[in-house]
């Protein structure tokens, strides 16, 4: 039977038919939806991990105690991840052992545009790199197979047009595969330098037997057509590369990329005059090339970064594009994204933005938005956690530099969860004393509203202990804590005042749900009045000074003619920011 299905999608489906039993990940976009179809199958215990390190971690444990596991993460989550995964690659596996990493080329939803076939290389293990969601499913259960008969971990690389893009997948039944025994083994799975000096070794002699496999695997091959062109490509690029080449040009595709096929890549190049080789971002397989004394032409003709699209080769190869609608491009508004309507971020970033004698120091997440008009009121982001370590270093420079100036950190409750608990820990331990804000809309937002350790649900949606984040940080050793409605204006000028001038850390929780969260039952009775008002605008009082639109709410228009301001009641949820603004008390509560 066949099926539309997403590369996420059809990973989940290649977990399911290649017999795997345990899956951990932590949500980032294009790999989100990895997980949460894992978690549809009743056979597969999945979670959601607090991070990507324990998420690589409870696979590698899952794996030791038999079962074949998988961990699934964005590019950039393969960074936390990296501490077990270099040393896992040395022991070798029990059960089967895959990881997936979804790189983004054009870093459409990322902070930078990693290639992490690197990983694979620098870690020695091997990696596939799926060109379509039939591949993903293959490859899949191809990776579970060879890691158990290798003894290795295997990588899944992944990019976002595979990840999201959908093509017909040919599905099949579960291979039943049961939990291997485990028995203790010291020399393997003990990591110390003795036993690792041996494990490096066996890592050369390893790479030899899939470099041999390489040469023959099914997920690499030629196809012979003019042979004025060759074409090397990997993942999504080699669709590319047809589209623009057609049948005037031959192709090696490549599937199976750490080690690489070194006689493959040899004899398809005897067999053709020019060669290109098209990939996404590093030159990995161009590099390949040239150590093998061959002619290649990648980089010196394609971009270095971003994605390999169809009209990018055509540009890079001829100068041309394919013709497109005119039309005046000075009519095109530009609309930047914004924070939506109603969202709990949105009173204390505008507050936050007004003062002038902070640094704030953010994070990844929605909230990052904030760097822009009309709050102005972020001025780093780095990485997932680092707002409260990066605020703390800077606070640290400014005390003793004798600058009078404090800095405000700012981060998501699944981010805090993620790694900020740590960063909040070296705060604490340090002595530094920055006012930390801890968003705490009771979901974890960005990637699509995943459940996390604070929101009483696992990924199956099964009941779970919550982990309260005003308990969690006075047990760190934060004695200056509120709680706060992050729509309550004033109330968000009273804890900064209240924390300016401390010695010592402090954190400050705004604690609203997203606005579009599905309200638990819990969320409805703590929250009193979810989605039960709306404003509106007194247009007799109206003065039209647009004070109200600098919360930059997309439910506020100016109408040009009546120069007064409306709001759309299919937007407003009601949270009172705007009216908490208006000099003249023009906006009201609906029927009120």
């Amino acid at each position: 039977m066949k099926q539309l299905m997403t590369g996420d999608e059809a990973i989940a489906r290649g977990a399911y038919e290649a017999g795997v039993r345990h899956a951990s990940a932590y949500p980032g976009t294009p790999s989100t939806e990895i997980l949460e179809n894992v978690a549809k199958y009743d056979e597969i215990y999945a979670e959601w991990a607090p991070n990507e390190k324990v998420a690589m971690e409870s696979a590698i444990g899952g794996a030791m105690a038999g079962a074949r596991s998988m961990a699934s993460m964005k590019h950039v989550g393969v960074n936390v991840a990296a501490d077990p995964l270099m040393t896992y690659a040395y022991m070798g596996v029990n059960g089967g052992t895959v990881l997936i990493t979804a790189d983004e080329p054009g870093m459409f939803s990322s902070q930078n545009e990693q290639d992490n076939r690197n990983y694979a290389k620098m870690g020695k293990f091997p990696m596939l790199e799926p060109a379509d969601s039939q591949e993903c499913l293959d490859m899949m259960k191809a990776a579970f197979d060879l890691s158990e008969e290798y003894n290795v971990l295997f990588m899944i690389r992944m990019v976002t047009r595979v990840c999201h893009s959908k093509s017909l997948v040919e599905i099949g039944e579960r291979k039943e595969v049961g939990v291997k025994e485990w028995v203790p083994d010291p020399m393997k799975y003990v990591a110390l330098p003795a036993h690792s000096r041996i494990l490096r070794v066996q890592i050369e002699e390893r790479m030899k037997k899939l470099a041999a496999y390489s040469e023959e695997c099914s997920f690499n091959y030629a196809e012979i057509g003019d042979t004025t062109t060759g074409v090397i490509a990997s993942g999504p690029s080699y669709y590319y590369a047809k589209e623009v080449f057609g049948d005037k040009a031959s192709y090696l595709k490549l599937g199976f990329t750490n080690p690489l096929p070194a006689n493959l890549i040899k004899e398809f190049c005897g067999k053709v005059d020019k060669i290109y080789v098209i990939e996404e971002d590093d030159p990995y397989i161009e590099e390949f090339c040239k150590t093998l004394g061959l002619e290649v032409h990648g980089k010196d003709t394609f971009p270095p970064y971003g994605e390999m699209t169809p009209d990018v080769l055509r540009k890079s190869l001829t100068g041309e594009t394919l013709p497109e609608v005119s039309y005046d491009h000075s009519k095109v508004i530009n609309r930047p994204p914004t924070l939506c309507a109603g969202c709990p971020h949105r009173g204390l970033f505008y507050r936050l933005g007004k003062r002038k004698d902070i640094m704030i120091s953010g994070d990844i997440g929605c909230y990052t938005l904030a760097a822009g008009e009309p709050y102005n009121a972020m001025n780093s982001t780095v990485c997932m956690g680092a707002s409260i370590s990066v605020g703390h270093g800077a606070q640290q420079v400014f005390n003793r530099a004798g600058v009078k100036r404090k800095v405000v950190t700012v981060l998501g409750d699944s981010t805090f969860f993620h790694t900020g608990v740590e960063s909040l820990i070296n705060t604490v331990y340090n002595g530094s004393n920055t006012i930390n804000i801890i968003l705490d809309n009771r979901i974890t937002g960005m990637t699509g509203h995943q459940q996390n350790p604070g929101s009483g649900f696992t990924v199956k949606m099964e009941p779970s202990p919550v982990i309260e984040i005003e308990g969690l940080v006075k047990a760190l050793g934060i004695k200056h804590v509120k709680v706060i409605d992050p729509n309550d204006l004033e109330a968000v000028d009273a804890a900064l005042d209240a924390f300016m001038d401390l010695d010592e850390p402090s954190v400050i929780i705004t604690r609203w749900p997203c606005v579009l969260k599905k309200f638990s039952q819990a969320d409805l009775e703590e929250f009193d009045g979810l989605l039960q008002t709306k404003d509106i605008v007194d247009q007799d009082k109206c003065i039209g000074c647009k004070q109200c639109q600098k919360t930059g709410c997309p439910a506020l228009n100016f109408n040009k003619k009546t120069k007064k301001v409306t709001i759309n009641s299919a937007d407003c949820v009601g949270c009172g920011v705007c009216a908490q603004v208006c000099p003249v008390d023009a906006i009201v509560k609906e029927g009120k």
